[in-house]
């Protein structure tokens, strides 16, 4: 098997959901953030592509922005996104929608994509799934992303649940789901990293219940 050929995608690590009603729960956002900043670190070690990744929204909306203090990179983020990077700009849910990025993938060659960021419930879970009839493999790791807890008139869920039943979801069809500490691993190795699939889960799943 060839070594995959990835890049990290950093998803909206933005001020938004550091100071405002989209504040990250789980896990801890200030744990999450660094587990990005881990990632970010073993990817310039090997000379991986980033992709900065930002909603932006007109001005005078009330999140996102464009130009505002909540749509601007967590300086943190900011300070190690090199300038390298590909940086765009999104208004829809996932990455590749008015963005040119599937594309850009395809140039570069690059067949994996390696998730960070947030939300796990919004734009990590759209990603996933869009980048599947691209033909692209998709990596999520469970401690540098995050969820919200979320209530509407369908229901309740803490960020907790939200997060946890969607890592175990992604890892049963779209994406391979693991730490950071492990992925750095694989990264070194140039290994790949194995998802399962429905009747595997759908399987275990009975057994364990």
């Amino acid at each position: 098997m060839n070594a995959p050929r990835r890049a990290l995608v950093l998803i909206d690590v933005q001020q938004e959901y550091f100071d405002g009603p989209l504040n990250v729960q789980y896990p801890p956002r200030d744990a999450s953030l660094a587990r990005i900043l881990h990632a970010l670190d073993a990817a310039a070690r090997v000379d991986m592509p980033v992709v900065s990744v930002q909603h932006e929204f007109p001005e005078g909306a009330p999140v996102f922005a464009a130009g505002s203090a909540g749509w601007k990179l967590h300086p943190e983020v900011e300070r190690r996104v090199g300038p390298t990077a590909k940086r765009v700009t999104k208004s829809f849910s996932d990455i590749f929608a008015s963005t040119g990025l599937a594309a850009w993938f395809r140039e570069n060659e690059i067949d994996t994509l390696t998730l960070v960021g947030y939300m796990t419930n919004n734009c990590v879970l759209s990603t996933a799934a869009a980048a599947e009839p691209l033909g692209l493999a998709i990596e999520v790791l469970s401690d540098a992303t995050g969820a919200i807890h979320l209530a509407n008139e369908a229901g309740t869920a803490s960020a907790r649940q939200v997060h946890e039943t969607l890592m175990a979801l992604l890892h049963s069809n779209w994406a391979a789901v693991t730490t950071t500490d492990a992925w750095t691993s694989a990264v070194t190795k140039e290994d790949g990293l194995a998802k399962s699939d429905l009747v595997t889960s759908a399987t275990q799943g009975r057994a364990a219940h």
